[in-house]
């Protein structure tokens, strides 16, 4: 069954009382309550007015008034009781709603980074999962009889042959650019993709990759180089999985040359870094990357891969914990930054960080 390039989306569902919703509606009902003292006091004021003016009022009818004059005077200690209540009322509820718009603030910064990191766990997870089939298809091609003979017989037939085939290969793997064999000088004798890539006769003896392939010990070993810009696919952004190819596919047979299997990095890692299931504002004001040990971007919503290194002052801390989150300054704004470490899949793991940045 063919293997095709897949749209990968993350999704969170908008929940309408989430922490951020909350300290909102704290916020509100603080303005409320402020609002509703304020008229409390007013009314309180004109109740005090009126009581003076009953006060000036009695003492003008003299005796006839001496009777208004005590409504008067209970009016004006009932008005400075509701003073005196309205103060401690009005201290009370802005200490209370400080208190809770501090304690609501620490749990929408939780929520927020526990989300980001959660995110940034499923990024990583997903490009490790998707990777490790590369270290399995490396090493099973490898002990393909058409290759194994090209190295062996290095006629321009047997050649032509493994070119073909590993066409064919190509037609149903579609997450690759190309597929390359070379010989134990490094020369190129074949490769899939013969009508894109004028890969036949180049020598990459000093790549990484085709290092990494002497170096395995055994058939069931694999390399591999990581992101860089492949001058053998036309400098498009690539990862290399390779391994030695040996007499007969035996596991522990001779070395006789190495395949090198050129992986479309970017289909993948853009396409989850991109694809995060973001409103059009929190997009706006968030960053999505996969970085190295160094913070040497290697996928980047920004699409600033290969171009770019992400620092901040607590990331050495923070990289070192498998998933978390830190609140902290990047470029001149602070940030909720969530992180996760690759967590590998089976016998592989890129060991790459996944990093979410979203401005506060």
């Amino acid at each position: 069954m063919a293997e095709k390039e897949t749209e990968i989306e993350n999704s969170v569902s908008d929940e309408d009382f989430s922490p951020e919703r909350i300290t909102d509606l704290t916020a509100q009902l603080a303005t409320k309550m402020d609002r509703a003292i304020k008229d409390i006091q007013n009314i309180n004021l004109q109740t005090h007015i009126l009581s003076v003016n009953a006060k000036v009022e009695s003492t003008r009818a003299g005796e006839a008034g001496l009777s208004f004059a005590v409504v008067a005077t209970e009016m004006g200690t009932l008005s400075r009781k509701i003073e005196d209540l309205v103060k401690k009322l009005e201290d009370e509820t802005s200490t209370d709603f400080k208190e809770i718009s501090r304690i609501n603030e620490n749990i929408a910064t939780n929520f927020r980074g526990t989300r980001l990191s959660d995110l940034a766990l499923t990024n990583i997870d997903l490009i490790d999962r998707n990777l490790y089939e590369r270290s399995c298809d490396v090493r099973w091609w490898a002990s393909t009889r058409c290759i194994i003979d090209a190295l062996t017989e290095k006629t321009p037939e047997a050649c032509d042959f493994a070119s073909q085939r590993l066409g064919v290969i190509l037609d149903s793997y579609t997450v690759y650019f190309d597929l390359v064999v070379s010989d134990l000088e490094g020369e190129i004798i074949a490769n899939g993709r013969k009508d894109l890539y004028n890969s036949i006769g180049k020598n990459v003896s000093n790549s990484k990759w085709f290092r990494a392939a002497m170096e395995c010990a055994t058939g069931e070993d694999y390399g591999w180089e990581t992101v860089h810009k492949s001058p053998l696919v036309d400098s498009k952004l690539a990862l290399v999985y390779t391994t030695a190819v040996r007499e007969n596919g035996n596991i522990r047979g001779k070395i006789i040359g190495a395949l090198g299997i050129i992986f479309r990095f970017e289909a993948l890692a853009q396409t989850i870094v991109e694809n995060i299931h973001f409103s059009k504002e929190e997009k706006e004001r968030s960053r999505v990357c996969i970085v190295d040990d160094k913070g040497l971007v290697l996928a980047d919503s920004d699409h600033k891969n290969l171009e770019d290194t992400i620092d901040f002052e607590g990331k050495s801390e923070l990289f070192k914990d498998k998933i978390g989150f830190i609140i902290d300054k990047y470029n001149n704004s602070k940030c909720c930054i969530g992180h996760a470490t690759a967590p590998g899949y089976e016998t592989y793991t890129t060991g790459w960080h996944s990093l979410i940045i979203q401005k506060l």
